[in-house]
């Protein structure tokens, strides 16, 4: 650096810009921090799950008449008998490379029930997500449309009705309703399993029609706000057509807001398919979860915690990444 440069940085009380100042980096930093902070914590968890319980596991999990020698056996095989710090800082290790230990009843690897289990959960999951997305955009915006300006106050009482009543219906309900009306009355849909794209239907709508319902509510009051912006005004001055307007103007800034609550119930619909996936018998990591429970199989159990938990970790950090392109505003505003 030259004199001239030196003395004009020191005139003016200026500094080079370092990485730091970057609001882009900063952002990625602490982010990439909060799921490390949050990961660490999730394993550390996960692991206590098979210390805090009550009593022997292992003995809890080969019943009461088995044999002290194969209860010492299975206790070392699963170490144990180690101490505490051994065993958390193999598990630590195990994660890490994808060994989640062995099943106490099959004794088949953790990894290999989770992958053989996992697809059917993250189909129900994403299709039932989509389903959301279809329904409460469309249904929500139109509504906001319809009922700007306190417009068709009927129409606007009866969405109100019917989405905080389907919201407030627990997945599983539905789905029992579902299944009596569609499969045991009219006979159109499979009772359970997963046998065929019909297999699908009832499921996909249990999980999604309480979320929807909640997200068009969301999408509707940010329509409303939408519309009363001043960039709305001005495309109304300009005598733009009505529907360029609504989706090409008020649409994108309501979606925006919106973002954040669809992420938050895209992690509900992977936690809520545990007991959809039971009342439908699908063949999924929340069926494999409840089994594992009542056969006190703690190492599948483990396993599947950590891949509910991370899931959702990881959806949350999409979603933050989404609002921050999105609206690179809020980057520079959190730094």
């Amino acid at each position: 650096m030259t004199a001239a440069t030196t003395g004009t940085a020191e005139t003016t009380g200026t500094r080079p810009r370092r990485p730091a100042d970057n609001p882009w980096l900063a952002f990625a930093a602490r982010r990439a921090g909060r799921l490390l902070v949050s990961l660490w914590v999730l394993v550390t968890a996960s692991f206590l799950i098979l210390h805090l319980i009550p009593g022997d596991p292992v003995r809890a999990a080969l019943g009461p008449t088995a044999p002290a020698a194969l209860v010492a056996a299975r206790r070392a095989s699963l170490g144990l008998d180690r101490p505490l710090w051994e065993q958390y800082l193999d598990y630590l290790r195990g994660v890490l490379t994808g060994d989640l230990g062995s099943s106490l009843g099959s004794s088949l690897p953790v990894s290999r029930i989770i992958g053989q289990r996992l697809p059917a959960t993250l189909e129900l999951a994403l299709l039932a997500f989509l389903v959301v997305v279809a329904l409460a955009v469309p249904v929500g915006a139109a509504m906001g449309v319809l009922t700007r300006g306190g417009r068709r106050r009927g129409g606007e009482l009866a969405f109100s009705s019917a989405s905080t009543v389907l919201g407030a219906v627990p997945d599983f309900v539905l789905g029992v309703g579902f299944v009596y009306v569609f499969s045991v009355t009219l006979g159109w849909l499979p009772v359970a399993g997963r046998t065929g794209p019909s297999s699908y239907v009832l499921p996909v709508l249990a999980l999604a029609l309480g979320p929807a319902a909640a997200l068009a509510r969301i999408v509707r009051v940010e329509m409303l706000t939408a519309l009363r912006t001043d960039h709305v005004r001005t495309a109304r001055a300009k005598r733009l057509p009505a529907w360029q307007v609504y989706l090409g103007h008020a649409l994108p800034h309501a979606l925006t807001a919106s973002i954040t609550l669809g992420g938050l119930l895209l992690s509900a619909l992977v936690a809520g398919t545990v007991l959809v996936e039971n009342v439908f018998s699908w063949p999924g990591l929340g069926s494999t979860i409840v089994s594992s429970i009542l056969e006190k199989d703690y190492p599948v159990v483990q396993g599947v915690v950590l891949v509910y938990g991370a899931g959702v970790l990881l959806v949350n950090l999409v979603v933050d990444v989404v609002l921050s392109l999105l609206d690179p505003r809020s980057v520079i505003r959190e730094s």
